[in-house]
């Protein structure tokens, strides 16, 4: 090998991983763009499974990767999210959505304007000023798009000139006719490929760059086109290896589909080319390549449509139920453990509208034991003041779980106002675990008044349960101001907040006076004080919470209360 040759080899190795790099940026740019819209998306797969497949097709075409939304769906079905049934329909769609990139690709060969060597140092130009020298976050994105596939069409470029020299070559057509005269041979080197890169697009990307320069036949393209199919369920496979039995299936429809796809067009395929044996020899460009790609995705999707149910039934025929039933975690900690399954961090949008969903689901678990104390100090109920302290280990477990999820969700690509709100959810578990711990101090008020027989006056209990009714509506108004990211809800917890401050300052000074002017007996007086400063600070983390939400909006932020 000469050093022309050695430096014909590192071209084409750059230029691949430029092909890579460049794929990896505009999907990042894109992903970034699409933002909330692709949370939304989600919400559509409940519909029906033509929804789900136009899903799959739309969320594929944006990430640019069908193994990424693959290893998504096996965590969602792994979560609870997704039933296998919906599961197929999404994984349908994600073959027909990676056949966006191919015809990406195959843009060369539509005209001399649109050949990506005419334009891309252009757009890769205005890409990075946008990215390095504008402020607007829009913009940026945009940058990002622009110069990721810039660098994706470069790095073809560098491919192909590195082909150019050895296309006459001897080897490159006598690969491609063993190839083409062994369809399993072909079958076999495009699932290998693909595996290994872990990339269908990025191995059709190769195949059609060998294309563009003449050295493909029609017969070898088609076959290891439907070995790229098949190599790109190796990734989704190797996701579902610690998953559970339907993350496991999920991952074996996806091989099922692309396997049965591929053999009974292959076999089509096999018999075209023996009754037209000078096309099968005949050489195939990248437009060709990218067309029969999209054909063959969506035909093999209408074919195996109406068999969905059949391939959810022979899943569970590979992957079987153990003898002994899987027992699982039911507190709401070991709940929201298998939700935030971290298959779903392949994309940082779902990843975000899922961790905030279980955001959700510890605040309710918060006010519910606020609840339960303050009944508690009511009632004298043993019981409930026990399960007080039981659903407080669980918050503490739930503040650890997200904490750990959400620094993993922190150094995903994510937009400068989804860091802003990420950073506020840290801040909100620590405010909701403070609220459990002013729940758990309630508590164990109520149980020192059940164990010393203390008790209040009516009027007592009165001024109490006033100030607890104000409490919980202002955690009330922080939570669904969280949930909705509503600025009107965060508005009227202010008012509630304003209240509970008020009636602390007038409680408090109304007792003192009773307990001076021996009207109380002091134990209950130092209980009563207890309990209403503890529902004070509550509420001040209800304003913490609200807060959050109002600046993420961008507007002014109420004034917060020192705890």
């Amino acid at each position: 090998m000469s050093i022309n040759d050695v430096g014909m080899l590192f071209s084409f190795i750059g230029g691949l991983g430029m092909f890579l790099y460049g794929m990896n940026i505009m999907a990042d740019g894109l992903q970034k763009s699409a933002g909330g819209k692709m949370q939304k998306l989600m919400g559509f797969l409940t519909k029906n499974r033509l929804m789900a497949i136009l899903v799959g097709a739309g969320v594929t075409a944006i990430i640019q990767s069908s193994s990424a939304t693959t290893v998504m769906v096996v965590g969602f079905v792994n979560a609870g999210m997704l039933e296998l049934a919906q599961a197929v329909g999404v994984i349908m769609g994600a073959n027909i959505g990676t056949t966006i990139t191919a015809w990406i690709v195959s843009m060369s060969e539509w005209g001399s304007v649109m050949k990506p060597e005419f334009f891309a140092p252009l757009l890769l130009g205005i890409g990075a000023f946008l990215v390095l020298f504008t402020k607007s976050e829009k913009k940026k994105k945009i940058g990002e798009i622009l110069v990721g596939f810039s660098i994706l069409f470069i790095g073809l470029s560098f491919m192909s000139d590195a082909i150019k020299p050895y296309r006459e070559a001897p080897i490159f057509a006598q690969a491609f006719a063993v190839l083409g005269r062994n369809p399993v041979l072909a079958v076999l080197a495009g699932a290998v490929v693909t595996a290994i890169i872990q990339s269908s697009s990025a191995s059709v990307g190769i195949l059609q760059t060998l294309a563009l320069n003449g050295v493909v036949n029609w017969q070898s393209a088609v076959f290891i086109t439907l070995g790229q199919n098949i190599g790109t369920c190796v990734t989704a496979l190797i996701s579902s290896a610690g998953a559970g039995k339907n993350a496991k299936r999920a991952s074996v429809i996806h091989l099922l589909f692309n396997v049965i796809g591929a053999v009974v067009f292959g076999i089509i395929m096999f018999i075209l080319f023996r009754f037209n044996a000078a096309w099968g020899a005949a050489a195939i460009n990248s437009v060709e390549i990218s067309v029969f790609h999209t054909i063959f995705n969506v035909l093999n999707t209408l074919m195996l449509i109406p068999f969905a149910n059949k391939l959810v039934k022979l899943s569970t025929y590979i992957i079987r139920d153990d003898k002994e039933a899987e027992i699982a975690e039911i507190t709401p900690a070991g709940e929201m453990r298998r939700h935030l399954d971290e298959r779903i961090l392949e994309n940082p949008a779902f990843a975000m509208d899922t961790v905030m969903g279980e955001v959700n689901v510890m605040g309710q678990s918060a006010l519910e034991n606020l609840k339960a104390a303050l009944e508690g100090v009511e009632t004298g109920n043993k019981e409930l003041i026990r399960s007080v302290f039981d659903k407080e280990k669980i918050i503490n477990e739930m503040e650890k779980v997200l904490t750990s999820f959400l620094v993993r969700v922190d150094n995903l690509s994510l937009t400068e106002g989804q860091h802003k709100v990420v950073k506020n959810l840290f801040y909100t578990i620590s405010d909701l675990e403070r609220v459990g711990d002013h729940a758990e101090n309630i508590a164990e008020l109520a149980e020192n008044m059940r164990k010393d027989e203390i008790s209040f006056s009516k009027k007592g209990f009165k001024d109490l349960k006033l100030i607890s009714s104000e409490t919980i509506l202002a955690l009330e108004s922080a939570l669904k101001a969280r949930e909705l990211s509503s600025t009107q809800d965060a508005i009227q917890e202010a008012d509630y907040e304003r209240n509970v401050d008020k009636l602390e300052d007038e409680l408090r000074e109304k007792h003192i006076q009773r307990l001076s002017k021996g009207k109380c007996e002091p134990e209950s007086g130092v209980v009563f004080l207890d309990l209403i400063s503890n529902l004070e600070r509550i509420a001040d983390h209800a304003t913490n919470i609200a807060g959050y939400v109002v600046s993420e909006s961008r507007k002014p932020l109420p004034a917060l209360d020192e705890e």
